[in-house]
């Protein structure tokens, strides 16, 4: 390689020496990344799949609760069962709403098989959250998970599930994120409900369990899946579960302002089938009885028809605006609806038979309403051993509740 012929071919091979500089370049940078690599698996990322699995399902534990329903004598007694993960040392516990909400009977059986009896702390029905405790052991300490940030979660990236499938042991099921900011239609309030979907296989029990990115933090908590689809699930963001951890601990719910009506936007394909002038805004199908609507006089639906298979109450009001803001579109009814609060005066422009009026109300607490509890009794398996929750969603349905 040192004689005078080697090095003269060498020197005239202009593109050789680009290469080889170009290579030099690149193994140098790689050089220059492996301790940024390492650095990052320091500061708690698992090596791998077995080492986050370790990491997390320390702090995943399983339910089991149970209710009695006094007017059913043929199946009294309902025992669902999901999962939870310990976001607190003191022995809190974050779950989904539908697993422990109403229930009399609550049990928590630990990763090492211990079993606990558990209280309600919080429940939010709407979003699907509730926090429950566990008493502090005596000797050793509850592991927790780490809360991660959801927020920065892009579509493709890796994810798992942890939980219990069936009422079986912990599992493990990995996927990507297949989509962020879902918004299910035919959810109460899902005007402010995104959720994470992914393909990591969610199935019943694994509701309440952790949704962790590839370093083991919490980004969303498993909450649905989509029965007549294949590998489609949903996670509430765990932004959300923080934003509202401090009013269930305080209150022990999420405290919501209420109109108290029900209904949808009037679309085009309703002006097509009807072929009769609709104003843009909220088509009213539903007055919530004793709610601030009500007491109005708002008027719902008067006569049903189908569009594209789905029913719509006609003859009911109008609303075209809020606070004087253009009632055309969901998002502008979030974004309206996200700076009140209970006790705020609303001014509505209502129009009816062609006609439009002011209304102004004052927003009340939203209680809870029957469609607020998803799932019950049909996402729960009859009573008896090895029963298990899940919430189901379906992807019909375009009426909003506020």
């Amino acid at each position: 390689m040192n004689s005078p012929a080697s090095r003269s071919r060498f020197s005239s091979s202009p593109g050789v020496l680009a290469g080889l500089v170009c290579a030099l370049a690149l193994l140098t940078g790689a050089a220059a990344a492996q301790p940024a690599a390492s650095q990052q698996r320091a500061s708690g990322c698992p090596e791998s799949l077995p080492a986050l699995y370790d990491q997390v399902s320390a702090a995943v534990l399983s339910i089991t609760a149970i209710s009695v329903n006094p007017y059913d004598t043929d199946h009294r007694i309902e025992r669902v069962q999901g999962s939870g993960v310990i976001i607190d040392p003191s022995g809190l516990i974050v779950t989904n709403s539908h697993v422990v909400f109403g229930r009399q009977v609550i049990t928590v059986t630990l990763d090492d098989g211990t079993a606990l009896p558990a209280k309600p702390v919080g429940a939010d029905p709407i979003f699907d959250i509730a926090l429950i405790q566990i008493p502090v052991p005596t000797e050793g300490a509850l592991r927790v998970a780490k809360l991660g940030d959801s927020a920065t979660l892009r579509v493709g990236e890796e994810v798992y599930a942890i939980g219990n499938p069936l009422g079986l042991e912990q599992s493990l099921t990995r996927g990507v994120v297949s989509a962020i900011n879902r918004t299910l239609p035919g959810a109460a309030w899902s005007l402010t409900e995104p959720l994470i979907q992914t393909d990591a296989a969610i199935n019943s029990g694994n509701s309440g369990g952790p949704l962790v990115d590839p370093c083991g933090l919490v980004v969303g908590i498993n909450t649905a899946n989509m029965p007549e689809a294949q590998n489609i699930g949903f996670a509430v963001p765990i932004n959300l579960v923080k934003s509202v951890i401090p009013q269930l601990l305080d209150k022990g719910r999420v405290v919501r302002p209420w109109l108290g009506v029900q209904g949808q936007f009037v679309v085009p394909e309703l002006r097509e089938l009807l072929r009769v002038p609709l104003v843009d805004g909220f088509l009213v199908e539903a007055v919530e009885p004793g709610s601030p609507a009500e007491q109005k006089g708002l008027r719902g639906g008067l006569f049903e028809i189908t569009v594209e298979g789905q029913p719509v109450l006609l003859g009911g009001d109008i609303i075209t605006k809020v606070n004087g803001a253009t009632l055309d579109d969901p998002d502008t009814l979030g974004r309206t609806l996200s700076e009140l609060k209970v006790g705020a005066v609303l001014k509505l422009n209502v129009t009816r038979d062609g006609k439009t009026r002011s209304v102004e109300l004052t927003l009340a607490e939203r209680p809870l309403l029957p469609g607020d509890l998803p799932g019950r009794p049909s996402s729960a398996a009859p009573a008896g051993p090895g029963g298990a929750s899940a919430r189901k969603r379906t992807a019909t349905g375009r009426t909003f509740v506020f």
